[in-house]
C-alpha cells in the first residue's frame, strides 16, 4: 500500500484497488486501511458488507454513501475479492460493468497473487495485461510466494516491463526468515493428534473438513478448535478471534484447521504442522507460524507429514509432483529458487489447464459465429465453480432471518445477512442431511437446518450423518 500511494501520487493515478483472495480477510485489511487513511476514504466491497446486507430504510447516510460508491467504486481506495475483481472484467451485466472506467487510472495489488485458479490463470493474467497496457494501470503482485508468471505475461505482452519493487530479494528471504521446515514423514491420526496433545500452542492445516474434525475430536476440548468451511462465517469469526485472545494471552490454544486459515489470517503459533500440500500452501502455513518475529527460526518449527491412510484430493497430486521436484532442486524450500521452481513446474504440468473454459480463444475467434460474444464468455468465465448447495442456520440472529425466508420475505439484503448464519455443502452431505430429515427444503434449491443437532458451533454442520430415519414397532 505504501508503493501504491506514492506511485499514485508521481503517475497522477485516481485510486487504489486491493484485490484479496478471500472474504475472511477483507474486514481485518480494510480496518487496518481505515484506521491509516480515514474511514471516509476506503471501501469494502464484497457481499457481507454492512451497507450491503441492511435493508433500504435502515441505510444511516454513510452506509448509503458507501453502497452508491460501491456500484461504481467511487472511493480513493477499493477493498474488494478477487472473485469481484476478475468477474467484473468478464461479465456482460450492466450492474458488475458499471465500475470498469474506473479500474482505468489506478493502482491494483493482487494480494496473495499465487491464489489465482489455475483453470482460469491465463483470462486473469490477460485481463491483468490489457489494463496495464492501454488504461493507464498499474498492477502489483504482493506475496510471500510469488509464483512464475513471467514466462506466462511475457508470451501475453511481450512489450510488457516486470519489474520487482523489492531491492535484493534474496537477502530479504534469509533476513526475515522465521520458521525452519522439517519432513516429519508419514505419520498415523492417532499420533498426529498426540503430536498436537504435546504441544500448548499449535496449528495443524489438513486438507480435508472431514480429517480436520476426526483430528479436533482426539484433543483435549479445553483451548482446542476446529477451522473449517463447515462452520458458518459468524461462527469462524467468533473462533478466530478467541483463538487470537488465547495465543496473545499465553492459553493453551490448538488449532486443526483447513487451508482456509493460511492467505493472510492474522495470527502467530509457535509451531505448525502441514499435511501434504503444494510448496504455496506449506509456505503460507508458515507464514502463520512465529509471524511477529518474537522467536528464532531454529526453534519455530513447521513439519511437513503424510497421514497414513488419509484420502489425497485429486486436485493436489500436480502440486505434490512439483514440490517433489522444487525438494530435488533447493535443499532449503524457503527461498525464492525453490518457490520458481516448483510454480515453473506446477505451471509445466498443467499448461492445457491454465484457461479451461478456452476464454481467450472465444476473444480472438468468436463463439459459433458470433464474434463479440460478451454473454458466452461472462456465462463461461466463474472463478468459483463449487457444485454446492446452501444450507441456512436459524441460530442466533439467524433464527430470526431464517422466520423471514420461510414466511417469503425473500430480498436481496436478507439472503446477504444470512450469508453470515449459512453453509455450503457438497451435494452427498445435503442429501444425507435431507435423508435423515433434518432439512426445509426451499423453492430455490437451499434449505433450512430444522435438526440443529446437526449443527455444531466448534466443529460445523455434520459430515457423516445416517442416511434415513428408522421407526420400529
Amino acid at each position: 500500500m505504501a508503493f501504491a500511494l506514492e506511485h499514485a501520487a508521481a503517475q497522477k493515478m485516481e485510486r487504489v484497488i486491493y484485490v484479496i483472495p478471500y472474504t475472511s480477510i477483507i474486514d481485518q485489511t480494510a480496518d487496518v486501511f481505515s484506521e491509516l487513511l480515514g474511514e471516509e476514504n476506503v471501501l469494502a466491497h464484497y457481499a457481507g458488507a454492512e451497507y450491503q446486507t441492511a435493508e433500504p430504510e435502515e441505510l444511516t447516510p454513510e452506509q448509503y454513501r458507501k453502497l452508491l460508491a460501491s456500484e461504481n467504486w467511487d472511493a480513493p481506495v477499493i477493498v474488494t475479492t478477487a472473485v469481484q475483481f476478475f468477474e467484473s472484467l468478464y461479465s456482460n451485466r450492466s450492474s458488475r460493468c458499471r465500475k470498469l472506467h474506473n479500474i482505468a487510472n489506478s493502482v491494483v495489488i493482487l494480494d496473495e497473487a499465487q491464489t489465482l485458479p489455475n483453470d482460469y490463470l491465463l483470462p486473469c493474467l490477460s485481463a491483468i495485461t490489457q489494463l496495464v497496457q492501454f488504461y493507464h494501470t498499474t498492477a502489483v503482485l504482493c506475496t510471500a510466494t510469488q509464483p512464475a508468471l513471467t514466462p506466462l505475461l511475457q508470451k501475453l505482452a511481450p512489450t510488457l516491463k516486470l519489474r520487482e519493487i523489492c531491492p535484493n530479494t534474496k537477502m530479504l528471504y534469509t533476513s526475515l526468515r522465521r520458521t525452519t521446515i522439517r519432513d516429519l514423514g508419514e505419520i498415523t491420526q492417532d499420533a498426529l493428534a498426540q503430536q498436537l496433545c504435546t504441544r500448548a500452542q499449535v496449528l495443524c492445516v489438513v486438507n480435508r473438513r472431514d480429517t480436520a474434525q476426526r483430528v479436533y475430536a482426539a484433543l483435549p476440548p479445553d483451548g482446542s478448535f476446529c477451522l473449517t468451511t463447515l462452520l458458518c462465517a459468524h461462527d469462524r469469526r467468533e473462533q478466530i478471534e478467541e483463538i487470537r485472545r488465547k495465543l496473545s494471552a499465553g492459553l493453551p490454544c490448538r488449532v486443526v484447521s483447513t487451508s482456509l486459515i493460511e492467505a493472510g489470517v492474522d495470527v502467530d503459533f509457535p509451531a505448525a504442522l502441514r499435511a501434504d500440500c503444494g510448496l504455496d500452501s506449506l509456505l503460507q502455513t508458515a507464514g502463520r507460524c512465529n509471524r511477529e518475529g518474537k522467536r528464532s527460526a531454529a526453534e519455530s518449527i513447521v513439519y511437513r507429514f503424510r497421514l497414513d491412510g488419509g484420502k489425497l484430493p485429486p486436485m493436489l497430486a500436480k502440486n505434490l509432483n512439483s514440490l517433489s521436484y522444487a525438494a530435488r532442486k533447493c535443499a532449503d524450500l524457503s527461498l525464492p529458487e525453490a518457490i520458481h521452481a516448483y510454480f515453473a513446474e506446477l505451471f509445466q504440468l498443467k499448461d492445457g489447464a491454465l484457461d479451461k473454459k478456452n476464454i481467450l480463444a472465444a476473444e480472438r475467434d468468436g463463439i459459433d459465429g458470433c464474434l463479440l460474444p460478451f454473454a458466452q464468455i461472462a456465462e463461461r468465465f466463474h472463478l468459483i465453480e463449487a457444485p454446492t448447495r446452501t444450507v441456512y442456520l436459524p441460530i442466533e440472529e439467524g433464527a430470526v432471518l431464517c422466520s423471514c425466508l420461510r414466511a417469503g420475505a425473500m430480498s436481496r439484503a436478507l439472503l446477504r445477512k444470512l450469508g453470515a448464519y449459512s453453509v455450503d455443502c457438497y451435494e452427498p452431505q445435503f442429501r444425507a442431511l435431507d435423508d435423515a430429515g433434518a432439512l426445509e427444503l426451499l423453492p430455490d434449491g437451499a434449505a433450512v437446518l430444522t435438526d440443529l443437532s446437526k449443527y455444531d458451533e466448534k466443529t460445523g454442520l455434520a459430515m457423516n450423518v445416517e442416511s434415513g430415519i428408522g421407526v420400529f414397532i
